[in-house]
């Protein structure tokens, strides 16, 4: 078991930068990323959990890819509801490409993990592999990122201090997007206008802006974002909204136009389709990262 100081912390935790804060049973551990991986990178954080808790989460499309390096109990069922082949059950460390569903995870407590959020494009340049073929899918971290990553897995687990395990994640991730493939500037410019605009800009607007025919910029986007520009545009228009009613105050018919839904019942069946819950199921949840607690 990890040594921990008098407040209950991981030790080097404090050092250079690093921050903790407790989140429920468990510590969040986050240090800002190198102005080279800005870009690629969300957010990463490490959690570490003083006291061993199960639990269930669902989480929902965040139109970003994630890496989870698990340094200790791994989740015993990663899956989509309804799933059931062994495909539901990849466990240990793994990468999630872009979903436009929900997905069950359940861990058996004792968790110290590094989770890492990588924006479409950050991750098609991690991962060096159409992120069409990540789309949906969980999979092994080193069937994605190869042997190296195990060895990077092994030297974080082995590192006592949150300071240390940070740079040595920052330079195997700043050498391997380096070297990563590079998105092609039209996608790259799709994705910002679709980003920016939160999913409300019509496929044919986005490829008439990037001076491609519709057809050559769905291939070339789903290609390299892993969602069609038109299923990106609803998980964006859901994040948007699922955040908007994360504020006080806020009404459902109000979110509904503010996010470009004809009114509340298409809010309403879109929550259901990519969150297996409702707007207002949404509103009253704990939401952390994309993850509802179950």
């Amino acid at each position: 078991m990890r040594r921990t100081d008098s407040v209950d912390r991981p030790l080097g935790a404090a050092a250079r930068g690093v921050e903790m804060t407790r989140v429920g049973g468990r510590w969040r551990v986050t240090r800002p990323w190198p102005v080279q991986l800005r870009p690629y990178v969300h957010s990463y954080a490490g959690y570490w959990e003083a006291a061993a808790s199960s639990y269930r989460v669902r989480l929902v499309p965040t139109g970003r890819a994630v890496v989870l390096i698990s340094l200790g109990a791994p989740f015993v069922q990663v899956r989509r509801p309804g799933e059931s082949h062994p495909n539901g059950q990849v466990t240990g460390s793994l990468v999630v490409g872009l979903e436009d569903g929900p997905r069950v995870c359940a861990h058996p407590g004792g968790q110290e993990a590094i989770r890492i959020e990588l924006t479409p494009l950050g991750a098609y340049r991690l991962f060096a592999v159409p992120m069409s073929e990540l789309t949906n899918r969980v999979v092994g971290l080193c069937d994605v990122l190869g042997p190296e990553a195990g060895v990077l897995a092994e030297q974080l687990a082995a590192t006592g201090d949150w300071a240390a395990r940070f740079d040595l994640l920052d330079l195997a991730l700043s050498a391997r997007i380096v070297r990563g493939p590079e998105p092609a500037p039209e996608v790259r410019h799709a994705w910002r206008l679709l980003r920016r605009a939160g999913g409300a800009m019509p496929v044919g607007r986005l490829a008439a802006e990037v001076g491609w025919s519709q057809g050559h910029l769905v291939r070339r986007f789903t290609e390299q974002v892993g969602l069609t520009p038109k299923t990106s545009a609803r998980v964006l228009r859901f994040h948007r909204a699922a955040g908007l009613l994360a504020r006080e105050g806020v009404d459902l018919s109000g979110v509904s136009a503010a996010c470009g839904f004809y009114d509340q019942a298409h809010l309403n069946r879109e929550f259901r389709a990519l969150a297996d819950t409702t707007p207002g199921e949404m509103a009253t949840a704990r939401v952390s990262e994309g993850a509802i607690a179950l």
